[in-house]
């Protein structure tokens, strides 16, 4: 009894975080799946590093270190990119194919028929977006390579329509492929959303190298500090954005046959609507929109000078480029949260469960009151990934670090993929009388 009590003191003393990962270490299945997890994204990083034949190391080296576009791609692709990885790419051709895909499926009628058939449905869709990943990640590879060999990194490839530039290509798009069937292992079998965790692996595994570059080479201190404190208060910002929601009331009402005789029963509860609801998906695709235009300019740079000029104006240091960027980032915030709002129909699926708004009339004054909500509190997400994506420019103007510049798409990445992995985790947890990591 006594050895009992102390047990029971010694792991009341722990911190809740660590307590929790203890306890999800002593559940069998559990730990099979975070050990599956980890396995995968070890093999990921493996996969980075084996790279594309006839390159030189050391014109890759200084192509990155004069280009700000391919250090900015390098980061998405957890520097892959840098050493001219099978992965290079990264899994953003399926993202993009994911994006495309959720946009056209409220368009065009037979998706939309398609969306609405239940599993089958979402399986056959899954089918054609791999289908348009493909491609994708074939002009994306094509592009890079053009990018790569005008600045002399492929001394030995005559690149152009032949079967050694055919072959690199083909061997980046089965590595973007690769990739995704390690991210879908890991939802099905891991723990937390497989596509967003190699993500964040990359994105980790790139953080040290920055901190090197940007810091420990030039012994700076001071710009090291300022680097922590800028990733506390995006870490808090982030965390407050993403948990933070408008909580519509709901009441129920339904009959019930009990003792010979109808009675009305009812109950009350809440339709959560976040602030973020689009999460970080804005961000990466405005990113990417605004990359493209300097990506292509690049090619033609050395003989055009509008194409330089293009290039200068949308360097990723430059104000034009981050303006843009937060443009587009509210444009896509509330045109992907509509999206998704509109595919969930919560006034219908509200009126055929016997649930009603207080105050608001069912069907489509329930739909309009939602509409306006959702547009109100939207705003509010929308200005935070915009101020997150403007905030590097702001705070290397200010101290002059460049590392900084892209620390804040970053951080809003990997804190958004830890806390649904969290939430995923403490799910499970609580499924077996648990306490989990989120309070």
């Amino acid at each position: 009894m006594v050895r009992q009590t102390q047990a029971f003191k010694q792991e009341s003393s722990r911190p809740r975080l660590i307590q929790s990962m203890i306890d999800a270490m002593r559940v069998p299945d559990l730990r099979t799946k975070i050990l599956f997890t980890l396995a995968m994204l070890v093999i990921f990083r493996f996969v980075a590093h084996v790279p594309v034949p006839g390159v030189d190391p050391q014109a890759l080296s200084q192509a990155f270190e004069q280009s700000a576009i391919l250090g900015f791609l390098n980061l998405f692709s957890g520097g892959a990119l840098a050493n001219l990885s099978v992965a290079a790419l990264g899994v953003y051709p399926y993202i993009t194919a994911s994006i495309v895909m959720q946009i056209l499926t409220p368009v065009i009628p037979s998706l939309k028929a398609l969306s609405q058939e239940g599993e089958f449905g979402r399986q056959r869709i899954n089918q054609y977006t791999h289908y348009l990943a493909v491609p994708i990640a074939a002009l994306q590879a094509w592009g890079q390579l053009t990018l790569l060999q005008q600045s002399g990194v492929l001394p030995g490839v005559d690149f152009g329509l032949n079967l050694g530039t055919l072959a690199m290509i083909f061997s980046m798009v089965a590595g973007t492929m690769f990739l995704v069937w390690l991210g879908e292992l890991i939802t099905e079998r891991g723990l937390g959303n497989g596509i967003s965790l190699i993500i964040f692996g990359g994105i980790v595994a790139s953080v040290p190298s920055i901190i090197g570059q940007g810091f420990l080479e030039r012994d700076d201190a001071g710009g090291l500090l300022l680097l922590a404190a800028f990733g506390i208060g995006i870490i808090y910002l982030v965390v407050l954005f993403t948990e933070a929601q408008r909580r519509v009331p709901v009441q129920y009402g339904r009959s019930v046959f009990r003792g010979g005789r109808m009675q009305r029963q009812s109950g009350s509860t809440f339709l959560p609507l976040r602030v973020n609801s689009a999460g970080m998906i804005p961000l990466i695709f405005a990113f990417s929109i605004v990359i493209l235009p300097a990506t292509v300019a690049s090619y033609f740079s050395n003989t055009n000078a509008a194409a330089r000029l293009v290039t200068d104006l949308l360097s990723p240091n430059g104000l034009v480029y981050y303006m843009l960027v937060v443009f587009l980032v509210v444009i896509f915030t509330f045109f992907y949260t509509m999206v998704v709002f509109q595919q969930q129909n919560l006034a219908e699926n509200l009126q055929r469960n016997g649930g009603f708004i207080p105050g608001i009339r069912p069907g489509k004054p329930t739909k309009d009151y939602l509409n306006r909500v959702i547009i109100r509190i939207t705003w509010g997400g929308a200005l935070f990934l915009g101020f997150v994506a403007f905030l590097p420019w702001l705070v290397t103007q200010a101290t002059d670090i460049r590392a900084l510049t892209i620390s804040a798409t970053a951080l809003l990445i990997m804190v958004g993929v830890a806390l649904d992995t969290m939430r995923q985790l403490e799910a499970q947890l609580l499924m077996r009388n648990y306490e989990g990591f989120i309070r």
